[in-house]
């Protein structure tokens, strides 16, 4: 049997063409031992503008987040940190900040900062540090995937457009974030060279949750999704996987795109 590379890696843009460089292995935990600390809401060093005082509409989005209902310092801090207007098409940006969904084209949205929020929050529940190694299932334009670098020591996105891929790849460039990579392949088998995940977030629903990221998750991990409920609607499921099997809460109703699989 050949043996699982073991990790951290620095791999490249695509998990369908070639194979990862693995540098030498680190033990992997599913909570960093950083004693527990209150961060503060900072703005990122770089900012645009393109017609907002971003810095004062993320602290407003912010403050919006914790009045409905998020109270996790991490979850608020990242949301403060990422420059969601940076994620969007400049005809939007004026509505970048706004708790709603926009396109990002191929057919995608992003979305809403609150749901963004909510998800995350549930990922980390009862996480006194960063997490460790997660994986995101639909990167999309990349926005997640920046917030999650803040609140996780490794973050594996992977996305099955490539035109997606690529939007995504070009909007973190700015961000220069080591711990994020990017995937280009078909989310619904994962990435099981990555595994085991700390914690697993799906932006696409589908009829059930793929046996394979169950497989992935790590024992004591999180995984959070959309999934179809029995009459037909979506709802956000919360799996928590224990040494004695699998626990599974489902939450209140949301809508996301499909899940599919294949690459396109």
């Amino acid at each position: 049997m050949k043996a699982r590379p073991s990790f951290p890696a620095r791999l490249g843009d695509s998990v369908t063409s070639g194979t990862p460089v693995v540098t030498r292995p680190k033990p992997q935990t599913l909570v960093s031992t950083t004693p527990k600390k209150t961060p503060t809401v900072q703005a990122s060093p770089v900012s645009m503008g393109l017609g907002l005082d971003s810095g004062a509409v993320r602290a407003q989005m912010v403050a919006k987040l914790a009045a409905q209902g998020v109270q996790d310092p991490f979850v608020l801090q990242a949301m403060g940190w990422v420059e969601r207007h940076r994620f969007v098409e400049t005809a939007l940006a004026a509505q970048a900040y706004e708790d709603t969904s926009l396109p990002i084209g191929f057919g995608q949205t992003i979305s809403k900062p609150n749901v963004v929020a909510r998800m995350i929050e549930l990922l980390r529940e009862g996480a006194e540090g960063k997490l460790g190694r997660i994986l995101e299932i639909g990167t999309g334009c990349g926005y997640q995937a920046a917030v999650l670098s803040r609140v996780a020591t490794e973050v594996y996105s992977i996305e099955r457009l490539r035109g997606l891929h690529e939007k995504a790849k070009k909007n973190l460039l700015h961000c220069r974030l080591p711990n994020v990579h990017l995937l280009f392949g078909d989310g619904m088998l994962g990435f099981a060279k990555g595994a085991p995940y700390a914690g697993i977030i799906s932006a696409a629903g589908g009829d059930d949750v793929p046996q394979a990221w169950l497989d992935q998750l790590a024992v004591g991990g999180r995984l959070v999704a959309p999934t179809a409920t029995a009459g037909g609607q979506q709802a956000l499921v919360v799996i928590h996987k224990t040494k004695d099997g699998i626990e599974r809460r489902v939450l209140e109703p949301v809508h996301f795109v499909p899940l599919k699989s294949g690459i396109a």
